[in-house]
């Protein structure tokens, strides 16, 4: 009997411990849903989703609408579309996002493209090689659940930026927000464990 007490303190115990965690990085992402960038940032990184063979997904698409209402207010601001190309899809993201932009009226001399990209980390380490000389106040862009790994990161590159949140799609609300918490959880380890 009083082992099985034990064991259902301990279990529990790491309940509560789990529950607060992934309270505190829901938190830390909320934070980040509802910003306002900086105007007449000199860049800004749209980082990359899935394409569906030549079409941005729904996610992808919000993240290219937060992009162009923002570029149309401060046109003196860079776009480095950030993507590689994945299984199913027919050209690179960053080819894809060029395309949306540009038919929206964003001219191309204003798009960088960086089509080499697989994950976050990279998104981040091969854009940076395209910002101009000199630029220093950027802006990062994708959707809201997504923003505040995406900052860290850019920061651990030693980029000044801020974020561009764009909606997230309903649908993909619950399994976008659980894949965040693990992957915001390997962020941790990798940065404070691991290192």
């Amino acid at each position: 009997m009083k082992k099985r007490k034990a064991m259902l303190f301990i279990i529990g115990f790491l309940l509560i411990i789990g529950v607060s965690y992934f309270a505190a990085i829901h938190y830390k992402i909320s934070q980040f849903v509802d910003v306002e960038p900086p105007q007449n940032a000199d860049y800004m990184i749209i980082l990359g989703a899935k394409v569906n063979g030549e079409v941005p997904s729904l996610a992808l698409q919000y993240r290219i609408d937060a992009a162009v209402e923002y570029a149309k207010k401060n046109e003196d601001t860079i776009l480095i579309v950030s993507g590689g190309q994945g299984p199913g899809e027919d050209i690179t993201e960053a080819e894809a996002m060029k395309r949306a932009l540009v038919k929206k009226g964003i001219h191309e001399s204003r798009i960088l493209l960086e089509d080499r990209s697989t994950s976050t980390y990279e998104n981040i380490k091969f854009s940076k090689e395209l910002i101009p000389e000199g630029a220093k106040q950027g802006i990062v862009v994708t959707n809201d659940y997504h923003l505040y790994r995406s900052i860290q990161i850019a920061r651990d590159a030693d980029l000044k930026v801020e974020g561009l949140p764009a909606k997230t799609p309903e649908i993909t609300l619950v399994k976008a927000y659980g894949r965040e918490y693990l992957s915001i959880t390997k962020y941790y380890l990798e940065k404070y464990v691991l290192k």
